[in-house]
């Protein structure tokens, strides 16, 4: 019996070190993906716009970006949720006032797919050739890969920087790596 036990105490061993090590480099490929993204150096465009929720983290980013680099137009996205308060807010006080510096819009679905269609619509509609948008630095590559397959326009991805505890970034490093996965396997707008 013992010749028995040993083969499958060595697979378990083997199959516990590979789940050890995908784990391990989840976690490094996920770090660098959700964690430390790729920026780009912020340069005037024609568009800024800030994507819905934690509205008070990305929007005042937004705001001193366009006033830094004299981005004629700032672009909302309204949710109507808590974590888009601020954003909502700026755009309920200048309704109706017709200010062709801010675009507020209501993105159906709500979520980053429904952003990246309208998104699509309004480049298409106001003629630019370029936007850059603001979301949390852990939301740049799903962000940036949605409105990217819906846009031939040029994108500059700018990340605000949230303040998560340490249990808050591993769910949005496991929330963010399922919603890359997705729109890898179901891209948006196949056609532009």
């Amino acid at each position: 019996m013992p010749l028995k036990t040993a083969p499958a105490t060595r697979i378990i061993g083997v199959v516990v070190g590979a789940c050890f090590l995908a784990v391990l480099l989840w976690l490094i490929a996920a770090f660098q993906f959700f964690y430390n993204p790729p920026q780009a150096t912020p340069h005037r465009t024609d568009a800024i716009v800030v994507l819905g929720g934690m509205s008070k983290e990305r929007l005042p980013v937004a705001l001193e970006l366009q006033e830094n680099l004299d981005i004629p137009v700032l672009v909302v996205s309204t949710t109507g949720l808590a974590g888009n308060v601020e954003g909502d807010a700026l755009c309920q006080e200048n309704a109706g006032e017709g200010d062709p510096d801010l675009v507020c819009f209501r993105p159906s679905p709500l979520n980053t797919r429904g952003e990246a269609e309208a998104l699509r619509g309004l480049i298409a509609d106001h003629g630019w050739k370029s936007v850059t948008v603001v979301t949390s630095e852990y939301h740049l590559m799903r962000a940036g890969t949605l409105i990217g397959q819906c846009t031939s326009a040029e994108v500059q991805m700018v990340g605000s920087q949230p303040d998560l505890s340490a249990g808050a970034w591993m769910d949005r490093l496991v929330v963010e790596t399922g919603g890359l996965i997705d729109i890898w396997m179901r891209p948006e707008c196949t056609s532009h």
